[in-house]
């Protein structure tokens, strides 16, 4: 039992990185064999004496409290009948239990367990009505930010009016530095939303629409606030097999938003700038149920311990310019669609974005009423013009 405990321990990947499921499945499973399953058989191999009664009831408070009360609570119901199976094949031959301790011990037992369940309930309420209300703040914040935006929107057009009048040199100045402003205050307007949307991080309405995902990325990247030409010119759509996936079509244009913006900020990091192609968006469908959009840039790369953390609410490789929210609400949007959002990266080699979508059930039907009628239909003689 010390030597699964250790594990924990010695295991980077377990102790000093944030949990990814495969460490969370691990963590997992060493606390349910070393908890409920170990103290349980302990116990009744030493027949619920005062030591071993003692560190069962510790052991309730600790483990509804050390994990997730969900998870600690279908730990309990597994273990301790693992831990009796355990017993009955592996301890003494004869279980010596006195009833009348048995009896005082159960009610300490039932105590322990309601206590860490309540305890364990309290936390998890407290840490997501915290978020909550973060998000909340942020969200009016944000909303708040539109009055003077549109004070900017109106000084805009109005410089637009007044270039009309000027000289043609004077007038191209003017022009520019209006573009550059409505462009700022169209910019602000997209993060405003992208904030009043994390706000609802916890509320997100089902994916409901079913969209091609070549032409909402055309969309998106037609919208998409760029700085100037030359961040337009980097962005290359490479559309190798389309498909169609259900989603909320105003999220999901959020989520290739956010994506290309980090693409872009990274780029600008670069001491040569971005050039044509240094930002790749491919679409492919990749099996009859699973499409594919892979948002690539050439840019600065990750770094390795930062890459685990990135979908995590509050967590940026940008630490001067990004909030932390932006990949949290992406990852979001793509489970509440049934897809996986992963990335891979390399510092200095640039980083890909991988988005993994299953294909509506519309669309699936839609290809094999059409592959069907293609078997179907006779073969005639190709014509060379």
């Amino acid at each position: 039992m010390s030597g699964l405990g250790l594990v924990l321990i010695v295991t980077p990947a377990l102790s000093h990185c944030p949990p990814t499921r495969t460490a969370t499945l691990v963590t997992s499973v060493i606390f349910w064999i070393t908890l409920p399953v170990y103290f349980t058989w302990m116990y009744l191999c030493n027949g619920g004496n005062a030591v071993w009664f003692a560190s069962a009831a510790a052991m309730l408070l600790i483990y509804l409290n050390l994990t997730d009360w969900r998870l600690a609570s279908l730990g309990l119901v597994t273990g301790l009948p693992a831990g009796w199976m355990l017993f009955a094949g592996f301890g003494p031959d004869t279980l010596s239990l006195p009833t009348e301790a048995v009896q005082a011990q159960a009610v300490v037992f039932v105590f322990c367990a309601a206590t860490g369940l309540m305890l364990g309930m309290s936390t998890s309420n407290l840490r997501r009505e915290q978020l909550k209300q973060a998000l909340d703040t942020m969200g009016i914040m944000a909303h708040e930010l539109r009055t003077p935006l549109a004070t900017m929107n109106l000084i805009g057009e109005a410089m637009r009016q007044e270039a009309r009048t000027a000289t043609p040199l004077r007038r191209e100045q003017v022009e520019h530095l209006a573009h550059r402003l409505l462009n700022l205050v169209r910019n602000m307007h997209r993060q405003i939303d992208t904030q009043i949307t994390n706000a609802r991080l916890l509320r997100l309405p089902p994916a409901t629409e079913s969209v091609s995902a070549a032409c909402l990325l055309r969309e998106a990247m037609a919208s998409h606030p760029f700085r100037h030409e030359r961040e337009r010119q980097c962005v290359e759509l490479v559309v190798h097999s389309d498909f169609e996936f259900d989603t909320v079509r105003s999220l999901f244009l959020q989520v290739v938003d956010n994506l290309l913006r980090n693409a872009l900020r990274a780029l600008a990091s670069l001491p040569e700038g971005p050039v044509p192609g240094d930002l790749r968006v491919e679409i492919e469908q990749t099996s009859p149920r699973w499409g594919r959009i892979r948002v690539i840039d050439r840019g600065i790369g990750i770094p390795p311990h930062l890459q685990a953390r990135l979908f995590q609410p509050f967590v940026s490789s940008h630490h001067a310019s990004g909030h932390g929210l932006g990949l949290a609400f992406c990852q979001r949007v793509v489970h509440r669609g049934g897809g996986r959002l992963r990335v891979e990266s390399a510092l200095g080699e640039g980083a890909t974005f991988i988005i993994e979508l299953p294909v509506s059930a519309a669309s699936r039907k839609s290809t094999a009423a059409k592959s069907r009628a293609t078997q179907m239909r006779p073969s005639t003689p190709n014509k060379v013009i």
